[in-house]
């Protein structure tokens, strides 16, 4: 498959090219191959301008029309999962498999978009409850919030785009895509399928550049940002962004529990593959594993030899289950957490090295909890374990750490089950299951550093219209 040259703006329904690019780089070749087009202020002018106009278009039409081209663009993503995968492959450094799996998600996020944006609905709101109230009739209806500013990260473009793209037009909003430049080929491809499905112009503009992006948080015709990337980039974007309302998807640690009554090899497995798939770059990968003290040691040689049956290399070979990390700087940032774990009493199990951009899946054991391989986000293919004696003080290790997005249990013990849910204080428990689970129907999103706001379609809409009361007197 060709790769394009460069990957341009789309505005008001036409590619845009610029002068000012940066590289795209393939991350297992580390060879440049194609430039990204940058969007200076006078082109982010035009895009805000177009969704403006976008915006009162889509809202005036109905919901089943609406509905209905979302549907259409869903269609058109399937009938290219394949292409899609290719160039992730080639731009990400996900291997073929996983990426013919997100496009294919996506694809589906779009299509519960569709159906959820048939079922927006308000409240009746009983006005007899109080003398004031008395013989009126109150009525709670939501609608569009207008314009939407969507920042999107490299590590899942294609569905983690949809899960904006998808709850904003099903609301009736137009949107600004701002996507990572590290799959900006990946993100024009999208583009283009949405756009030859049918997706009016006014719905979609597409931008690059950081310059641009700050432009989007200050912009007076952006209603709402929703945000997904690290949290030390979703505290600037909440700082810059005013009085905008915003959904920030951001950072997690992926703690999981294995207690003493857990599937032994169930949870073993299922913690070194959810570990080391997509090379550790989810927000929710498994990264720091408790396990209780009696089972530790038979857990710890049964991750490292799950995690020793996966293949590292190139993403374009069916046969590789871990691609390489985004690139060589990622990779060397994650040695050094290794380096560090070790070096402060930690056991090298299994990996601990790299070549470029190709981290080696990665087994320590015994890692001290103060190490910044536990309380930072490795992102990348890192699984720390750690025994325990007391279940409270796991608990209260995980809620004393800045990041709150998921956390995984297995366990045989519904009290224990339901006493992890009460106690973590986390945007989702997984009960015998780790971190590493999202599904795309589902309320998806954190606390503390890991973010504001929910995601999947029916919750997205909901952060995405605006609550207007209204009163019939009598």
């Amino acid at each position: 498959m060709r790769i394009p040259e460069k990957a341009a703006l789309y505005i008001d329904g036409e590619w845009v090219d610029t002068d000012r690019r940066r590289p795209a780089v393939n991350p297992y070749t580390g060879e440049e191959i194609a430039t990204v087009c940058e969007c200076p202020p006078a082109l982010l002018s035009r895009a805000l301008a177009a969704a403006a106009r976008g915006a009162a278009d889509i809202a005036a039409m109905a919901a089943r029309e609406r509905a209905s081209l979302i549907r259409q663009a869903a269609a058109a993503v399937r009938g290219h999962a394949d292409e899609l995968a290719h160039l992730m492959a080639v731009e990400t450094g996900k291997p073929l498999a996983d990426g013919r799996t997100e496009a294919l998600r996506s694809a589906e996020t779009l299509e519960l978009s569709a159906e959820e944006g048939l079922r927006i609905e308000g409240a009746h709101i009983p006005m007899e409850s109080s003398a004031i109230g008395a013989g009126k009739i109150g009525v709670s209806l939501r609608f569009p919030v207008g314009v939407v500013a969507a920042i999107t990260p490299f590590n899942a473009p294609v569905n983690l785009t949809a899960h904006k793209l998808g709850p904003a037009w099903a609301a009736g909003n137009a949107v600004v895509l701002k996507p990572s430049p590290m799959a900006a080929l990946t993100l024009q491809r999208y583009v283009e399928i949405l756009a030859q499905a049918g997706i009016p112009p006014g719905w979609l503009q597409s931008i690059q550049g950081d310059e641009a992006a700050i432009g989007l948080l200050r912009a007076p015709e952006v209603d709402f940002i929703s945000f997904t990337g690290s949290s030390r980039i979703g505290e600037q974007v909440k700082a810059g962004s005013g009085l905008k309302r915003v959904a920030l998807e951001l950072g997690g640690n992926g703690y999981t529990i294995v207690a003493p009554d857990a599937d032994l090899e169930e949870a073993a497995r299922t913690c070194a593959r959810n570990g080391m798939r997509l090379a550790g770059q989810s927000c929710i990968s498994v990264q720091n594993v408790c396990v209780h003290r009696s089972i530790y040691e038979e857990f710890a040689r049964r991750v490292a030899y799950h995690a020793s049956t996966l293949r590292a290399g190139d993403p374009l070979d069916a046969a590789t289950d871990v691609g390489p990390v985004i690139n060589a700087h990622s990779a060397e940032r994650i040695q050094g957490l290794v380096d560090d774990a070790v070096r402060s009493g930690a056991r090298l199990m299994l990996g601990g090295t790299h070549r470029g951009a190709l981290v080696q899946p990665t087994v320590l054991a015994d890692v001290p909890a103060a190490c910044h391989a536990v309380r930072g986000e490795i992102f990348g293919p890192v699984v720390a374990l750690m025994p325990y004696d007391d279940i409270q003080a796991v608990f209260s290790q995980i809620n004393a750490g800045p990041f709150g997005l998921q956390a995984g249990i297995f366990t045989a013990s519904l009290p224990l089950a339901l006493e992890a849910a009460r106690k973590l204080r986390m945007g989702a428990v997984i009960v015998n299951g780790s971190s590493t689970w999202r599904s795309d129907q589902a309320p998806y999103g954190g606390v503390k550093a890991s973010g504001i706001g929910r995601e999947g379609p029916r919750f997205a809409i909901r952060e995405m219209t605006e609550e207007r009361f209204v009163v019939f007197n009598a």
